[in-house]
């Protein structure tokens, strides 16, 4: 092969690469939930899915891999990054929860009972009243599969 060939076959790679594996990520993103399967549990990021993760979220594939799960509902791919304390995992929907109550016992006039004592998954704004926990209003919506609805996003 002359170098003119060579050097016009590396500039095609280097133009065509980054498509056919864009392309290619796409495909298995489509591919991966097929037939309307339900995998309604969070798992880890399969490797051929990182990239379109991590494009999902504007994130590095190293933090995809760190931190990101995905599911399917029906035939949509959903992934869910971490981030800054998000839940991925099913949420807590519980009216009672024992970190609260404990809170409340020992601060019985907080009028706001903070995430360290409820938990980052509860869907609701606690509070205390006279010495009890108390869930006041939702403040995050729950998905059919019971997840936290603004935490997932769609895989490009």
């Amino acid at each position: 092969m002359t170098p003119i060939a060579r050097a016009t076959l590396f500039a095609s790679l280097i133009v065509f690469a980054p498509i056919a594996f864009e392309n290619s990520a796409r495909a298995a993103s489509a591919g991966y939930c097929p037939g309307g399967a339900d995998h309604r549990v969070a798992h880890a990021v399969p490797a051929a899915l990182e990239p379109s993760v991590a494009e999902t979220f504007g994130i590095g594939v190293d933090q995809v891999r760190a931190a990101a799960v995905v599911r399917c509902v029906g035939s949509q791919l959903l992934a869910c990054w971490v981030g800054a304390n998000l839940n991925c995992g099913k949420a807590d929907t519980r009216r009672r929860l024992v970190g609260a109550t404990a809170f409340c016992r020992d601060n019985p006039g907080a009028a706001v009972v903070p995430m360290v004592a409820t938990g980052h998954d509860t869907i609701y704004d606690w509070g205390c009243v006279k010495g009890r926990a108390v869930a006041g209003k939702v403040v995050m919506a729950v998905d059919p599969q019971g997840y936290v609805r603004e935490n997932w996003r769609a895989v490009k």
